[in-house]
């Protein structure tokens, strides 16, 4: 298997040596392929993946798969653990994607937000469960085009607050952060993070990747830019940390990026070019960063890191505030 030239000057994650950890051939059923995961650390000690799997038809379900350590072992549901219910949720005609979990302590549960795939388009909606058996649907949050959501674990004074990423025609794509007193009604809508100009590697798209990270200086965020060339997208990851208070201010801002596609599991497959993170865990000592990514469009894969190290990098290698730059 080739692995990716990891230059250790900036190996801020590190590509596990068994990548890809899971492929459409460990599915139970046929699918086409299987991609960007939703991670959860469970009660029990398990880590549980919450994975987009497309079939043949096109269209996306979501599926888990738990395992003891995190890389082996998965036990996959034998059939889809959460299916699109276009009767009830016609904003599910055409599937239901990329999936960001949290464990929310105030309601005892686990809060899904993910893509709902309407006729007009993409759009954010949210499940919460206790046990990834039974799902109680809150409907669609922002309707089409809207992706890249997660859910902030905890109120912020007071209200409830998700991250997400509008997709206006023919405009830059920035992040955002909106505002709710019940998870249903959501508003003081205001862009927090703006995508670069020119040629920067986050110009003119950026999005949410996995959930905000809460640590003493502030909440960490690993977000995606793209980046447009002449051979096709180019998608990597890069950080910003935003206040603990005040999460739609940004303390400081990467300049460069920290991982992209470099192996061939992630340049190629049915989407080329993408390393796109949608859930972690974290170790036992609190530092320890287990990123599991969608590689390709086509594998899941699992990067570690330090969250202490990308706090460090990130003071060296950023710009104050939302710098985007010219």
């Amino acid at each position: 298997m080739q692995h990716a030239r990891e230059d250790p000057r900036r190996r801020l994650l590190k590509r596990h040596n068994d990548n890809p950890l899971l492929t459409a051939y460990d599915w139970p059923y046929f699918v086409n392929t299987v991609f960007n995961t939703g991670a959860v650390q469970l009660p029990s000690g398990e880590t549980l993946l919450l994975v987009r799997v497309e079939d043949c038809s096109g269209l996306s379900h979501l599926c888990a798969a738990r395992s003891k350590d995190g890389v082996t072992d998965w036990k996959i549901d034998p059939e889809p653990t959460l299916s699109p219910d276009p009767e009830h949720h016609p904003e599910e005609l055409w599937g239901i994607e990329d999936p960001r979990v949290v464990w929310v302590d105030e309601l005892d549960m686990f809060a899904i937000t993910y893509t709902c795939y309407s006729q007009r388009g993409p759009g954010m909606s949210l499940a919460l469960t206790k046990d990834f058996k039974t799902f109680d649907r809150r409907g669609i949050l922002f309707p089409p085009e809207d992706k890249d959501a997660a859910l902030l674990p905890k109120r912020i004074d007071g209200r409830w607050a998700v991250i997400h990423r509008p997709l206006p025609a023919h405009q830059p794509a920035h992040i955002w952060i909106s505002y709710s007193p019940d998870l249903r009604h959501w508003g003081d809508h205001k862009i927090i993070l703006h995508a670069r100009n020119g040629a920067w590697w986050d110009a003119n798209k950026i999005g949410l990747s996995p959930p905000l990270i809460e640590t003493p200086e502030g909440w960490l965020m690993l977000y995606h830019g793209v980046r447009m060339t002449p051979a096709g997208c180019i998608y990597r990851l890069g950080l910003a940390l935003m206040d603990l208070e005040d999460p739609s201010r940004c303390i400081r801002r990467c300049t460069k990026w920290i991982m992209g596609p470099e192996a061939e599991y992630e340049r190629t497959g049915d989407v080329g070019g993408v390393v796109f993170p949608c859930g972690y865990t974290i170790g036992d000592d609190g530092d320890t960063m287990h990123l599991y990514y969608g590689a390709a469009d086509t594998s899941i894969a699992l990067a570690t890191g330090s969250v202490r190290e990308m706090l460090a990098w990130l003071e060296e290698n950023s710009t104050p505030g939302d710098s985007a730059a010219e």
